[in-house]
C-alpha cells in the first residue's frame, strides 16, 4: 500500500512547516492587534447568594 510509505509524504510535510514557521508566521506577527491591552482594575460585582428553598 503506498500509503505506509513515508518516504515521499515526509519531505513534503518537513518544507510545508518550514514554510508555515519561516516565512508564514513572521508576516502574521506583524500585524497589530485592535484592542490594546488597558491597565484598568478589574471591577468585581457584588453577588449575592442563591437562596435554595430546602435549605
Amino acid at each position: 500500500m503506498p500509503q505506509l510509505n513515508p518516504a515521499p509524504w515526509f519531505p513534503i510535510m518537513l518544507m510545508s512547516w518550514l514554510i508555515l514557521s519561516l516565512i508564514i508566521q513572521p508576516k502574521l506577527l506583524h500585524f497589530t492587534t485592535t484592542n490594546h491591552p488597558s491597565n484598568k482594575p478589574q471591577m468585581t460585582s457584588q453577588t449575592t447568594p442563591w437562596a435554595w428553598p430546602w435549605t
